[in-house]
């Protein structure tokens, strides 16, 4: 296996312990997740066992506490075995940030512990129909009424949204962008399952719609006004740095598996592994990948440091890495030939979910005018 971990080797019983769930329960359940577009219960009562959904809360309320580094980790070998158990990761611990960094004390104590051990299962609701890219144009309106927000409205893309028992939503009240907790059962909320996704298909995502909804008033995270510039944003920053920290094992995984193949199948008389423009695929594919891990690795450092410059770093490697992931996973398809064509191939599969990462947590034309202004700035 073609594999460094220079930076991190005080993190590698943490890796040892990921790795093993990974192997023996993710990676033999990915395909299934994929073909049903769900996480099963069975799957899910392991995942909430494994203590991984507590991993960004602290000890304090039940949580593993894990520093970047070992965050980076969690990700990485998650995105080596699915996509959609990554994904579920990045969502709930999303909204685990929002509410131990902005939540009051009476939210944390309630929420965070229930969240750590998985028996709340938390969903980020903040893009809507015509608010992707561009999360100033949300619409979602919130009107204070006694002690009680009356919402109306609509999310779309809601990952894990299907399952979701708490619901981190975004609105406007009083043309302020504030944050509230939705419970499921409110009265007045549907969800509406979207199936059919090009990749990461068991990520259960949903389309959610308000109808007179009403949220107690404590049921805010910060204040009225600070839902996109300082919740929203701290939150899609986590999302980034986890969506690029598993393209990392993504790409290993097709890497892994393009090395496998091309030593076993035969071309012209010889394994394939012998044909230059394989090698030269291999090659590519390596310094790529170590690439986008030490970019990942540098970004996570920054975030532990708490300097400010790990945002741009988070950004760098994030439009990297989703676009290593594309690139290599073509090129695993390309050296499996027909047979990587077939849905009983994991490199299909890496191939249809590589290409979602492009897309989500920013996609790579914004990251592009973003890193380019920045650039600019610093010129």
């Amino acid at each position: 296996m073609y594999e460094q971990n220079i930076m991190y080797e005080q993190n590698m019983d943490i890796q040892r312990g990921i790795r093993a769930f990974v192997e023996d329960i993710i990676k033999p359940n990915a395909e299934q997740v994929d073909r049903k577009e769900e996480v099963s219960e069975e799957l899910m009562l392991e995942i909430k066992k494994s203590g991984y959904l507590g991993a960004t809360i602290s000890k304090k309320y039940g949580g593993l506490a894990y520093n970047n580094k070992d965050l980076f980790i969690l990700h990485e070998e998650a995105g080596k075995g699915c996509s959609s158990f990554r994904s579920l990761l990045t969502v709930h611990g999303m909204v685990s940030v929002a509410i131990e960094r902005w939540g009051d004390e009476e939210q944390k104590e309630k929420y965070l512990p229930l969240l750590a051990k998985g028996d709340l299962i938390a969903s980020f609701a903040l893009s809507e129909p015509e608010a992707g890219s561009d999360i100033s144009q949300i619409k979602t309106k919130a009107e204070l009424s006694g002690d009680q927000y009356i919402l109306n409205g609509s999310k779309k893309w809601t990952t894990f949204g299907q399952i979701a028992d708490l619901f981190l939503v975004f609105v406007l009240c009083n043309e302020k962008p504030t944050a509230l907790l939705l419970d499921r059962n409110t009265d007045g909320f549907q969800i509406i399952p979207i199936n059919g996704l090009l990749g990461a298909r068991g990520s259960m995502i949903a389309e959610l719609k308000f109808e007179d909804c009403k949220v107690d008033k404590d049921k805010m995270i910060g204040r009225p006004g600070m839902g996109l510039s300082h919740i929203a944003l701290s939150c899609l920053d986590y999302g980034r740095f986890f969506v690029a920290s598993s393209c990392v094992g993504l790409s290993q995984a097709c890497l892994e598996a393009s090395l496998d193949y091309s030593k076993k199948r035969k071309c012209s008389g010889k394994a394939i592994r012998k044909h230059q423009l394989i090698q030269k695929k291999i090659s590519e594919m390596i310094v790529n990948t170590e690439a986008s891990r030490l970019l990942c690795q540098k970004a996570a450092y920054l975030k532990d440091q708490k300097d400010p410059n790990s945002i741009m770093a988070t950004w760098h490697a994030k439009y990297f890495a989703a676009k290593t992931a594309v690139k290599v996973a073509s090129e695993a398809v390309q050296i499996h030939g027909a047979n990587g064509c077939i849905s009983s191939n994991s490199v299909e599969r890496y191939y249809r979910d590589a290409k979602i990462n492009e897309i989500i947590e920013g996609s790579n034309e914004i990251h592009e005018l973003l890193i380019s202004i920045n650039g600019y700035k610093n010129y």
